[in-house]
């Protein structure tokens, strides 16, 4: 398997995403953007899962400088500014997927992101900024509401979600849902019960937080992606 680095630039800073490259020649492109560590070995492992299995996956570098947080106050301090300007969150996905899209054996006709914590809200941005992709998918994501592009979400939605999961109440899931459904969108809400934020990653387990791992649900949710791809890239 190729794996590289690469470098790109937006608004005057430079990001450096990874890339995983499958053995075919013409792949699909999936997009990954990371929780609000970072471009970490998390998010640099699933590209890796995904060339695997048959997809150009590029691990998308959402702070500049391929920028990684150590703490839960440095990531919340990396994430803050993106949050509350979703105008510019929206510009550097979209500039991601401009480059991903250049990337050497990517089928330009066939492209996904997929995002977990942080990066579900930013792939879910990514939809609502009208831009053309096949699908995307969010795993335990942030699901704030934003402004929807006028031209409208023209993307497949799916959602994972942990039931219980503090960062993501009962109130935000509904009006996510009324957004979704207001936007005509094509969109799907999987609920996983008794399961929490980060329930994809092994490392999640700080009740402080509510994060912790959940193995059943880690596996469904990769299978309900996978189907998903399968729908979407038909």
């Amino acid at each position: 398997m190729k794996t590289e680095e690469i470098t790109y630039q937006y608004e005057g800073k430079n990001y450096i995403g990874f890339v995983a490259y499958p053995e075919k020649e013409l792949a699909p492109l999936v997009l990954i953007a990371p929780s609000w560590a970072g471009r970490d070995s998390f998010v640099e492992e699933k590209a890796k899962e995904l060339a695997k299995i048959g997809y150009v996956a590029m691990a998308v570098d959402m702070y500049g400088d391929g920028k990684v947080g150590s703490s839960t106050e440095e990531n919340q301090s990396l994430m803050t500014p993106l949050v509350e300007n979703r105008d510019h969150l929206k510009g550097v996905i979209n500039e991601a997927l401009t480059k991903g899209k250049s990337l050497k054996g990517t089928d330009t006709n066939n492209v996904a992101a997929i995002g977990y914590c942080f990066g579900g809200l930013v792939v879910l941005d990514l939809a609502r900024s009208g831009t053309e992709v096949n699908g995307v998918v969010s795993f335990h994501g942030l699901l704030m509401g934003s402004e929807i592009a006028e031209s409208g979400i023209s993307s497949k939605i799916l959602v994972l979600h942990g039931e219980r999961d503090p960062m993501v109440p009962l109130e935000m899931v509904d009006e996510f849902q009324k957004e979704m459904t207001n936007a005509n969108a094509d969109w799907q809400l999987h609920s996983y019960g008794n399961t929490y934020h980060a329930f994809t990653n092994p490392e999640a387990n700080d009740p402080s937080l509510g994060t912790q791992f959940n193995k059943d649900s880690n596996n469904r949710s990769w299978q309900s992606m996978n189907n998903f791809f399968e729908e979407i890239f038909s």
